[in-house]
């Protein structure tokens, strides 16, 4: 039977009126097939409804989790994943001298590699031809690299552009230059124990460099950039200023005239008397400023990797020895400045003596006997032990162990280099308990310290009792010159009063005078110092019988002292390794540095 078509569903447009025609008649052909379809089709078809139904609101459920719900944390991970933090290289800021030269900077340098596999011509003629650029001797060592792997084989760290420019020429195949900046040490090894070094990552391993490093890098704020969806950055989120980059330099207090001067004698010094190592400090006494610290042996910063890891450390500052007799000023000032003794004292040098079972005697003892009758001058000169000793028992163990407490000798000086050790001193109970502990202490020894510490405290000899704090920075400096930043240092403290000082200064020039002082002499100029040649203390107990420490300590000029002088040589071999022979001569030189660069005019010309 035909159906027609309802007069409604005509249309007065033809092709209108064809579409729904032909659509009319496919929902009639569908709609019999279902009406003569059996019941088991209408089941399947009712699960397939049922199917896309659930299917429809999983998705719409879905939906509403992701644009809803969870909106906000997707929001906050799609930026995060299209967000790029980055903190551009900035160079460190240079570190000069008190005279305002380089001591380190920032530099472009190139890293060289070679990949064999990319050679269009035989290793053998690379490597000549690099070697012709780089150092002519290197080609075998250079064709030796190339057998060793097929590629990214490191042939130069650090690169001048200059030379970079002339590998570029080459344009050879297999040949890489990385770009990147480097820490460059203008002066090589002449002021590393101060300054000390950067590793590759640019980060400070000793020195200055890496005690320093609030002043030495530059403030630099994160750049944020948004990646697109091809993953280009896009520079619309720079903030203004993020490469602020100042002109400020660290300045310090060290004298590059000074600190050559002290490294020439000394490295001098050390191989003459084939010591093992030695150092120089030089000081201005009435603030505590490093006007030169110096160590032998020593290593270029430029190439700290190849040198031995002990030598990155300053021993001047780090490492702890028992000062032997330039220790017996400070001893006097101590039993002065408790009324122990009075400048005019006298003591019977019995040449040796013996407290407990310990026997003590002179260094002099067996060739010159008793000296007798001596006053402090002398002792000093003759460098007696037998006569400290009866300087220091005229005070109670007690008092004495509180005046060395005092001078902080157990305590950092608190220098701005890194890793100083604190100077060891025996337990007060120990320290009372033997007779034989203060009297070796007055000699010297069963105690040490470092070389700088012993500096600060001569000069609280030479500043009028004022126990300063060491240091090698001056300040941080804008492009004009002006300090606008430095650390802060600790207040003196007076641990002598001036008449004690000058009582003392007074004997030590005398010590000048005497033969034990002739090899630090100045004509014209008045100096106080003292000597010493100590034992070598053994770290299994007790001294070496054959190894000593030779140094000598000297307060320029004595009229109207500012600098003190420091000379130690560790291990000087010879019969005559004494430090007055030995470290002497090195606090000469350096004092006749400091006239000729200071200006300073002989004691005859000056008031007293």
């Amino acid at each position: 039977m035909k159906r027609r078509v309802p007069r409604q569903a005509q249309s007065s447009h033809p092709r209108r009126n064809n579409r729904f025609l032909r659509l009319w008649r496919w929902c009639l052909i569908l709609l019999e097939r279902f009406e003569r379809a059996p019941a088991w089709q209408w089941g399947r078809l009712l699960v397939v409804w049922f199917v896309l139904v659930g299917g429809g609101l999983g998705l719409g459920w879905n939906l509403y989790q992701l644009q809803i719900v969870r909106s906000p944390e997707l929001t906050k991970q799609a930026r995060q994943q299209q967000m790029v933090y980055m903190r551009p290289y900035v160079p460190r800021r240079p570190i000069i001298d008190r005279q305002g030269n380089v001591l380190a900077t920032d530099r472009l340098v190139y890293t060289l590699y070679a990949h064999p596999k990319l050679f269009k011509i035989p290793k053998a003629e690379m490597a000549d031809k690099l070697s012709e650029i780089l150092n002519p001797s290197d080609s075998e060592d250079l064709l030796k690299k190339f057998n060793r792997s097929e590629s990214g084989i490191p042939i130069v760290h650090a690169m001048d552009e200059e030379i970079a420019d002339k590998v570029v020429a080459l344009n050879a195949d297999g040949l890489e230059l990385i770009r990147r900046y480097s820490r460059f040490y203008p002066q090589q090894d002449l002021v590393s124990d101060a300054i000390g070094y950067v590793d590759l990552d640019h980060k400070g391993q000793a020195g200055l460099e890496y005690s320093q490093q609030k002043f030495l890098e530059r403030h630099i704020l994160t750049l944020r950039l948004n990646r697109s969806g091809n993953g280009a950055l896009m520079p619309d989120r720079v903030q203004e200023g993020f490469l602020d980059v100042d002109d400020k330099q660290l300045q310090l207090t060290l004298d590059l005239r000074v600190q050559r001067a002290a490294r020439f004698i000394l490295k001098q010094q050390i191989e003459q008397f084939d010591a093992k190592r030695g150092t120089v400090i030089v000081m201005d006494a009435r603030d505590g400023a490093l006007l030169s610290i110096a160590c032998e042996p020593t290593y270029d910063p430029n190439q700290y990797f190849d040198y031995d890891l002990n030598l990155f450390k300053n021993w001047a500052v780090t490492d702890l020895y028992e000062p032997g007799s330039t220790f017996k000023p400070i001893n006097i000032a101590i039993a002065l400045e408790n009324g122990a003794i009075q400048p005019n004292s006298t003591f019977q040098d019995s040449g040796i003596l013996n407290i407990d079972t310990w026997e003590i005697k002179n260094h002099d003892f067996d060739t010159r006997g008793a000296r007798g009758t001596l006053n402090l001058h002398e002792i000093l000169q003759y460098s007696s032990n037998v006569g400290m000793v009866k300087i220091i028992r005229q005070m109670s163990q007690g008092n004495y162990y509180k005046a060395l407490k005092r001078l902080k000798l157990n305590e950092i000086t608190g220098i701005d280099l890194p890793g100083e050790a604190a100077g060891q001193l025996k337990s007060e109970k120990k320290f009372k308990s033997s007779p034989v502990e203060a009297a070796t202490t007055a000699f010297g020894q069963g105690f040490s310290l470092t070389p700088l510490k012993l500096v600060q405290l001569h000069a609280a000899i030479a500043n009028g009792g004022r126990l300063v704090s060491p240091h090698v920075v001056r300040g941080l400096l804008d492009a004009e010159g002006n300090k606008i930043g430095q650390p802060s240092l600790k207040s003196p403290s007076r641990v002598f009063s001036p008449e004690t000082t000058q009582a003392v200064l007074n004997m030590m020039e005398s010590v000048i005078e005497a033969d034990s002082g002739r090899n630090a002499r100045i004509d014209s100029y008045r100096i106080a110092g003292k000597s010493g040649t100590a034992q070598k203390a053994s770290p299994a107990g007790g001294y070496y019988s054959h190894l000593k420490i030779s140094s000598f300590v000297g307060i320029f000029p004595a009229e109207n002292p500012r600098y003190v002088i420091l000379a130690v040589v560790d291990e000087p071999k010879g019969d005559n390794a004494y430090g007055s022979v030995v470290a002497a001569p090195i606090v000469k030189a350096v004092m006749e540095a400091l006239i000729s660069i200071e200006g300073i005019p002989p004691s005859g010309d000056r008031e007293p």
